[in-house]
């Protein structure tokens, strides 16, 4: 009986997550719209870059954001070395004369490095971007927009992932991010949108407030303007480009630092879970930062539930050969991914969501043991000729 009780109550769990969730999301934004005022002024910007040993993207990077369709005089483009090594200093002070500042730091952390640049910025908005992210050469404009409305307080910009070196977890993670842009954008017509990713984004220079150490600086700095009474949308028109982990291990290593940090950051944002206060947005956050990273204990509980009930019946039976399946699939995925076969979303997709709740498991231990993960070095695979207007 108990074992039964567990089996529906993970399958109601994971169905709320993957389809009732995103449901609610796209009816409340058919259903309960609330459209913001516009405007095509240009405030002047600051554009915030850490980096550490970015020699192989900074100067395409730079030559990207300067190639912009935005007016030069009123872009100040900030790049924050944290202790970098390599070639990066060298090749971003080479660009003062097109009015690109250097801040030469020593070692000490992207919230460092973040909070540093943000004190001598002078622009109204702060946009905060990637090394290794290509922007769209209307981005800033679209990014900007949104702020034509007093409420708004920040704007989270479309990140679009480059298929290029496409192995099992990319073609997943394709397949999430569409899902997640088509959240976003519901999220975005009744209220807020969730965060902000760290390829590009914008606030109010009025507030930003100082990054702690251990947590997603992106999450952080875009849910302290809800935490401030101001909205937080999302322009689907303000793209900009990163291409994907070079491989199925670089990646699983990257999830499990981004987890273990989002779910610090949910702790220290934790007044935003608070309904009475923040409404719907707690439901959102809830649902989607949290329920979503902790599901692997429901598959984990759904499994072996599913044991126990093999002679209550062939539907038990069923479910148990397809969660074999799924992980046999997953599998493949693994062992086959940079292969044409490995690729095919049967294997790719339960691949890549396997991944994604082994990284959230390990991410939880880290949060259980009290791991903070305050460093950071970026693995880049990819460079863009500087003429190159990179498609998705």
């Amino acid at each position: 009986m108990v074992a039964l009780i567990i089996f529906w109550l993970m399958v109601a769990l994971i169905a709320y997550t993957y389809v009732g969730f995103p449901l609610l999301l796209l009816l409340r934004g058919w259903l309960w719209r609330r459209p913001y005022a516009t405007s095509d002024a240009t405030p002047k910007i600051s554009m915030i870059i850490a980096a550490y040993n970015e020699e192989d993207v900074i100067g395409e990077k730079l030559d990207n954001i300067l190639g912009l369709d935005y007016p030069s005089d009123l872009l100040e483009v900030i790049v924050a070395s944290d202790g970098s090594d390599d070639r990066t200093n060298e090749i971003v002070a080479s660009y003062a004369g097109k009015g690109v500042k250097l801040l030469a730091l020593p070692r000490a952390g992207k919230a460092s490095a973040l909070n540093q640049a943000v004190a001598i910025a002078t622009g109204d908005l702060l946009v905060f971007s990637d090394a290794n992210s290509m922007y769209d050469r209307n981005a800033l404009r679209a990014l900007v927009r949104p702020f034509g409305d007093p409420q708004v307080g920040g704007v989270a910009g479309n990140q679009v992932y480059l298929k290029k070196n496409q192995h099992a977890s990319s073609a997943g993670e394709h397949g999430y991010w569409n899902l997640d842009r088509l959240l976003k954008q519901a999220e975005d017509r009744a209220g807020n949108t969730i965060s902000a990713t760290g390829a590009i984004y914008a606030i109010r220079r009025s507030l930003f407030q100082p990054v702690p150490e251990g947590v997603t600086d992106d999450f952080v700095t875009s849910t302290r303007v809800i935490a401030q009474g101001y909205r937080l949308v999302f322009a689907a028109d303000a793209i900009a480009y990163e291409p994907v982990a070079a491989s199925s291990g670089r990646e699983f290593g990257r999830k499990v630092r981004i987890m273990t940090r989002g779910l610090r950051a949910v702790i220290v944002m934790r007044e935003l879970l608070n309904p009475l206060r923040y409404g719907f947005y707690a439901v959102q956050l809830f649902s989607h930062k949290v329920l979503r990273r902790l599901l692997v204990f429901a598959f984990i509980a759904l499994f072996i539930s599913n044991l126990f009930l093999l002679s209550h019946g062939v539907f038990y039976q069923i479910t148990m050969v397809a969660q074999v399946m799924f992980y046999a699939c997953a599998l493949v995925g693994l062992f086959l991914g940079h292969t044409r076969l490995g690729r095919l979303k049967l294997f790719s997709y339960p691949f890549f969501i396997a991944m994604v709740y082994l990284a959230a498991l390990m991410a939880t231990i880290n949060i259980l043991r009290g791991r903070t993960i305050t460093s950071w070095q970026p693995q880049r695979q990819e460079t863009y000729p500087a003429s190159h207007q990179p498609t998705a």
